[in-house]
């Protein structure tokens, strides 16, 4: 359409970067389609819970202080147990963020002696310092948990065989991380998540397996709850947000863990009766029942962009017909130039802070330079249109997010445009 394409070249990008974006999407379509079937379902299964908990405008309400017998809190946390398929769920906005998620679903489940296992290797940056892996204050391993891990073979699937030489006596939570976080290796299917509880409670049955489900939820049809995770794991501004919870964290799973993690979050004895939710439970709601069909439009953006970039020579991880198991798109660049250009086609393709220019810069919790594009409504959110990584080889930028597909695919051939101008990329 002429007036599209005029309305794209006044944002800067070029007819022929446009051209080629159609050219891809008509390839693609095919698999837009199954993404749509699985969003209708999910779809369906939040609706259904909600209402089965008959959700209704009390549930709405604010409250303050102690939070005493706060409704709306207390039902979403029924739907999310039954969304999920587990006896039981804590969704709090008091949980900051998914790493905090993961902080209180270890420590409240962790003893002094306990033995930590990661069987899919190095953890993600900011859980390092929780472990102990990179010394901290306040560090699991400072209160005597310690900590083991068995890489993932050459390419990329579980080390069973390292896996049943690590489990001991000593073995009590197993954490496992569904994606791909700053690593280049596959993320995992629910079946493979699966089959990997299996092997590891067939040694060890009382171990307690944890899945950090983060930028995974909706993109299937099941969870990992439903395989048997003992906790799922994560952040309100990823996936079950919907792009409008401004805050929070949730931990689904069996209720003898989430009491718990109830006590760790707030006191010994005080557990889930507590917790003012400060008026935002409109947001958590709504954000909760949007969610699948913003998963659907993320991971539209996600296999655009990889079959949009493979054809440049661009190592994409997943590549641009796997299957998806996360929102994550990785695609390695090559270069710290190049990690720029791309980031700077997605914070210019922003609503927000567009005008901004992204820069490597030490952040908190990770041991390189990292750079982030996010010009998002909800500060640090991405399930929002994102892209960030951190400056070392092979240079990669992870993707992700966009609140509709149609901005995903804005975002993306900004990046493109960015490495074009950068003659970085040649069409």
């Amino acid at each position: 359409m002429e007036q599209l394409l005029e309305k794209y070249q006044t944002m800067g990008i070029s007819p022929a970067v446009y051209q080629l974006g159609e050219k891809t999407i008509e390839k693609i379509r095919p698999r837009f389609d199954e993404i749509d079937k699985i969003a209708e379902y999910n779809q369906a299964k939040v609706l259904a819970a909600m209402q089965k908990n008959r959700v209704s405008a009390a549930c709405f309400a604010g409250t303050t202080g102690y939070g005493y017998d706060d409704v709306g809190r207390d039902n979403l946390e029924r739907v999310y147990a039954d969304v999920f398929h587990t006896e039981a769920a804590l969704v709090r906005p008091q949980i900051t963020c998914g790493t905090h998620a993961l902080t209180v679903a270890l420590s409240a489940n962790l003893l002094p002696g306990d033995e930590l296992l990661s069987p899919v290797g190095l953890p993600y940056d900011t859980l390092q310092e929780v472990i102990g892996i990179r010394e901290s204050p306040c560090s699991l391993k400072e209160y005597g948990v310690s900590y083991r891990q068995v890489d993932l073979t050459e390419n990329g699937t579980f080390d069973y065989e390292g896996i049943q030489k690590a489990i001991n006596e000593k073995t009590k939570l197993v954490t496992i991380q569904r994606s791909k976080g700053y690593a280049t290796r596959p993320t995992f299917s629910v079946a493979q998540i699966g089959e990997l509880i299996r092997f590891i409670k067939n040694i060890k049955p009382d171990i307690v397996c944890m899945v950090d489900n983060c930028y995974g939820e909706f993109v299937e049809t099941i969870e990992p709850s439903d395989v048997g995770a003992d906790m799922v794991v994560g952040s309100l501004i990823k996936n079950p947000g919907g792009g409008l919870a401004p805050i929070g964290g949730y931990i689904c799973g069996t209720k003898t863990c989430v009491d718990r993690c109830a006590f760790r979050l707030s006191a010994p004895g005080l557990g889930q009766e507590v917790g003012a939710n400060l008026g935002i439970m409109t947001a958590l709601y709504q954000g909760f029942f949007l969610a699948p069909t913003v998963v659907a439009g993320a991971l539209k953006g996600a296999i655009f962009a990889a079959n949009l970039y493979e054809p440049f020579g661009y190592n994409c991880v997943p590549n641009a017909t796997e299957s998806r198991h996360d929102i994550i798109q990785a695609v390695e660049l090559g270069s710290e130039d190049a990690m720029i250009a791309f980031c700077k086609g997605i914070q210019a393709a922003a609503p927000v802070d567009s005008f901004a220019t992204p820069l490597p810069w030490d952040m908190p919790g990770y041991n390189d330079k990292v750079i982030m594009a996010a010009g998002a409504f909800i500060q640090g959110s991405s399930i929002e249109l994102s892209a960030d990584g951190p400056i070392r080889p092979p240079y990669a930028v992870y993707f992700q997010g966009g609140l509709t597909w149609l901005h995903a695919k804005t975002g993306i051939l900004m990046s493109l445009q960015q490495l074009v101008d950068a003659k970085l990329v040649e069409l």
